[in-house]
């Protein structure tokens, strides 16, 4: 890439901005996955995914949050040194942030806040589903456009696959590395005690109809054999019962992760998936034109602007010095810790 669109930090940090190469006014803030405590802006499922993306059009903000802490036990077993860190609403707050960042330097980054849109992969896809749903209502700020999920955990405790993906992890037995015990202690990480009072913020999977009342059109991309897919289905099933837009598509041939590993036909696939909805995002209503001048002698009054922005939501604050900012993961982390 050129100079001029050569990926940098910014937000004090907080995101790595990756320019369009040839903007087409879209824009996508991403967050990783990584099971809460792993992944890092630099792994591919971060990097190959907002290059990618960059190169057909948008502009991608990489967030990169704070992570849950790796205890001993998930030390010792994916070979990754045992590090501090921070619990939820922590990572949740600073997506919620670099959203804001995102809205409020739009014009700067060349989006059309009208076609801004969310998203991120497992962990991430979690994160930025909870932000959403932490959003003031549309009156109060620029909601997303759309919201990409791709392969989401959105459950602590989720419904047993049914026979044909049970089957399927059967004959695959090195993708079934989300059961019941996995996924519940990775939630418990992440918030830092039991789940069972957990914010519907943290876990969003259980949201009602009544709560995804105004919720954004959603592209929801899952694992073929992946037990997290399950998860995914519930949230599509109670979008479709609130009445909202939600495409789901099984990427076939998939286990989880599949945009972490770029060498595999799939996450190219995926891609173009997500860049053409993003193309397709319509464009604000043009201003209308001011109405004719009144004649000598009325009042003239100053037409107002039709499209005035939204305000932009009260930010949460940013990690301050010395916080438990910690250290990001090998991107092999995304498989194993999710």
């Amino acid at each position: 890439m050129s100079a001029a669109t050569d990926p940098y930090s910014a937000a004090d940090g907080l995101v790595r901005v990756y320019p369009a190469r040839e903007p087409n006014g879209t824009g996508l803030v991403w967050a990783h996955g990584g099971g809460f405590a792993g992944g890092d802006v630099d792994m591919p499922e971060a990097d190959w995914v907002a290059r990618s993306l960059a190169a057909r059009g948008t502009t991608v903000v990489s967030v990169d949050y704070r992570l849950a802490p790796t205890p001993p036990e998930w030390a010792e077993a994916i070979g990754v040194p045992v590090r501090s860190g921070v619990h939820f609403p922590a990572a949740s707050d600073d997506v919620l942030t670099a959203w804001a960042w995102t809205v409020e330097n739009a014009a700067r980054l060349r989006v059309d806040p009208a076609r801004l849109a969310i998203g991120g992969a497992s962990a991430g896809a979690n994160l930025v589903t909870g932000a959403v749903l932490r959003m003031p209502s549309p009156d109060a700020v620029v909601l997303p456009a759309l919201v990409v999920l791709a392969y989401p955990t959105l459950l602590a405790v989720q419904p047993a696959p049914d026979s044909a993906l049970r089957a399927a992890l059967d004959a695959q037995p090195w993708a079934d590395t989300f059961g019941p015990e996995a996924v519940l202690g990775m939630y418990e990480n992440y918030l830092g005690g039991p789940v069972d009072d957990a914010p519907l913020f943290a876990v969003p999977g259980l949201a009602t109809a009544d709560d995804l009342a105004g919720f954004p059109p959603t592209l929801m991309i899952n694992g073929e054999v992946d037990e997290l897919r399950v998860s995914g289905e519930v949230f599509a099933a109670t979008l479709t019962a609130a009445g909202r837009e939600v495409e789901v598509v099984i990427e076939p041939g998939t286990i989880h992760g599949h945009l972490n590993r770029p060498t595999d036909a799939a996450a190219s696939v995926s891609i173009e998936r997500i860049a053409t909805r993003l193309a397709a995002l319509p464009t604000a209503s043009p201003t209308p034109p001011a109405p004719p001048r009144q004649s000598a002698g009325a009042a003239d009054a100053e037409p107002q602007d039709a499209a005035a922005e939204h305000t932009s939501p009260s930010a949460p604050p940013r990690r301050s010095a010395g916080a438990a900012d910690a250290e990001p993961q090998d991107a092999a982390a995304e498989q194993t810790s999710r």
